[in-house]
């Protein structure tokens, strides 16, 4: 199947240059030890999340306890994605990519499927961000309307009301559908940006979800005395707790009205050449604090990391003060909302898309 086209600008091919010659440049004046901290953290945050849940099974008697512990590992989870799993996937932790395939591989042993989201993330989102049909991350579905272009059809109509009952469903969509969809499914996006998904990997995914509800849930209830109820709801507590968590830290960077949502022409051709397209399409955060550098893995400098995935987000501070000096000099639209303005600006994009002029006007008059 044909791709889409990003548009040939060499002025724009040249400035892209300039920019990369002086990220460059920049990162080199940066000591080379300034990562080392996320490969401690690729062996203290898994440690930790286990820890985490035979902590729990010890607790097994204590119900508060035990659920408490869960809700604790949703939310490392989520940190462990941000901090690991993302870089992992870049090969931005360690130099040997074999190292970076093993801290991946912790993906599976939480829920979801390495191989699979490697291929959404790389192939998919940061090819095409924001293009309707070909970035995964904002894949259409049938409960929410991302796109604006698209009329929204039944339950889309009221989705800016009910979409707080949605999104804690987030990660139970990803394990229970998503990855099945994207394994099974031959009309899902994935298929478009690559060949047929091997065999082997369709049985270790099976394999690796079994492993996964056999130690949260039955290990718990077959070993520990556990009840059923507990470990189901322990469990389930988890997931909410790390589908919100991981919706509120992701949602602000792409999905806003202020972001463009770029459309193909009839000969699957964009209107923007790769590196505009990624100014178009994404936003940075304004918070930049110890917490979200250290804990959250600088996920506020978004625009960073769409230009120039393969550096480490240790140095996305840097690399971002080069980006808006450049942007500034260059006319290009470079964004950036504090988290709570961006999440307010996402619900506006539910709103709107959701329902027409006159209603939106009714309703705020």
């Amino acid at each position: 199947m044909d791709k889409p086209i990003y548009q040939k600008i060499t002025e724009e091919t040249s400035l892209f240059n300039d920019l990369r010659n002086r990220v460059k440049n920049r990162v080199a004046s940066i000591s080379e030890d300034r990562d080392v901290s996320i490969r401690w953290k690729a062996v203290i945050m898994p440690l930790f999340y286990i820890g985490l849940y035979f902590g729990a099974l010890l607790s097994v008697q204590n119900p508060l306890w035990y659920i408490m512990l869960f809700a604790l590992m949703g939310i490392l989870l989520v940190l462990i994605y941000l901090n690991l799993i993302h870089e992992a996937a870049h090969n931005n932790i360690f130099k040997n990519k074999r190292l970076n395939t093993v801290v991946l591989r912790f993906f599976d042993f939480v829920g979801a499927n390495s191989y699979i989201w490697k291929k959404r993330h790389i192939v998919s989102h940061h090819a095409y961000p924001n293009v309707d049909g070909w970035d995964t991350d904002i894949e259409q579905s049938g409960l929410l309307k991302i796109y604006p272009h698209i009329p929204p059809r039944g339950i889309q109509k009221i989705q800016h009301r009910i979409f707080f009952l949605i999104y804690p469903f987030y990660l139970f969509n990803w394990m229970f559908i998503r990855d099945f969809r994207d394994f099974f499914d031959k009309n899902r996006i994935i298929l478009k940006t690559q060949d047929a998904i091997p065999l082997n990997e369709k049985i270790k995914m099976i394999i690796f979800k079994l492993f996964y509800f056999f130690y949260q849930i039955a290990v718990p209830v077959l070993f520990f005395e556990a009840s059923l109820r507990l470990a189901l709801g322990a469990w389930f507590l988890q997931i909410m707790v790390a589908s919100i968590f991981a919706l509120f830290v992701l949602l602000p960077l792409h999905p806003l009205p202020e972001n463009e949502f770029p459309r193909l022409d009839e000969n699957k051709n964009l209107p923007y050449s790769w590196m505009r397209h990624q100014f178009e399409v994404t936003n940075d955060l304004k918070e930049n604090n110890w917490f979200v550098r250290h804990i959250l893995g600088n996920f506020n400098y978004h625009v960073a990391h769409h230009l120039f995935p393969n550096y480490s987000y240790a140095y996305y501070d840097e690399i971002t003060e080069e980006i808006k000096e450049f942007a500034q000099e260059n006319n290009l639209n470079y964004k950036r909302f504090s988290m709570f303005t961006a999440l307010g600006k996402h619900y506006q994009l539910l709103k709107s898309n959701a329902t027409s002029i006159s209603e939106v006007m009714e309703e705020t008059m």
